[in-house]
């Protein structure tokens, strides 16, 4: 597995798998932050040139937290397709990219081949998209959910109700779900912003 490359006179060397996963994202004030960022745009554009030459049994053979350690990599690597994924474990991450955008790939062809997929290839593969790319792409990926409406059907619009208040009160928070669903936000999801990520906190703003 390559995790070296040669951009403008300069090499870059990751350690790597999860360093170049990081580093291919686009700027964000959280990754800067966490110190997982990219240096620099030059930096970034050689993590995602790396990313886009590694194979779909690259990322699979090394997740960014190990199958022993984490019950949730678990839960995905036992339920990849297996058949599915030997067709495409010798892709690079370009190449299915290309496949997901292509004309020749129709819906039913994507709704097997992601059954052969891992979040984090599936993370790779965004990560060297653009936004029309990612649009374009995720019209051929349709997700159909109903509770007491239905979303992902083309041409309806669903919304995130984020309530957030400055003190974690959960008077204020309860008060802002109830006025987001008396407009109909919501559907898609309801999430919260805790200011106090410990966990007490977050027990107590999620118990509201």
């Amino acid at each position: 597995m390559k995790l070296k490359t040669t951009l403008f006179g300069n090499v870059y060397q990751f350690k790597d798998v999860k360093e170049v996963l990081a580093k291919a994202n686009e700027l964000r004030s959280g990754d800067v932050l966490a110190g997982v960022a990219a240096a620099s745009s030059q930096e970034r554009v050689a993590a995602k040139q790396v990313l886009s030459e590694m194979t779909v049994a690259d990322i699979r053979n090394n997740p960014v937290i190990a199958y022993e350690d984490d019950c949730v990599t678990r839960l995905i690597q036992d339920d990849v397709n297996e058949t599915a994924y030997n067709q495409i474990k010798n892709w690079s991450i370009s190449e299915l990219r290309e496949y997901v955008l292509s004309d020749e790939t129709s819906v039913d062809d994507i709704a097997f081949t992601r059954k052969g997929l891992t979040s984090e290839v599936v993370a790779a593969v965004a990560k060297i998209c653009s936004n029309a790319d990612l649009i374009y792409g995720a019209k051929k990926m349709p997700v159909i959910k109903k509770a007491n409406t239905t979303i992902g059907i083309p041409g309806t619009f669903s919304a995130r109700l984020q309530p957030n208040d400055t003190r974690d009160d959960v008077q204020s928070i309860a008060a802002q779900i109830y006025e987001g669903l008396s407009f109909g936000v919501g559907d898609a999801v309801i999430g919260v912003n805790p200011v106090t990520d410990d966990v007490e906190n977050l027990s107590r703003v999620l118990d509201t």
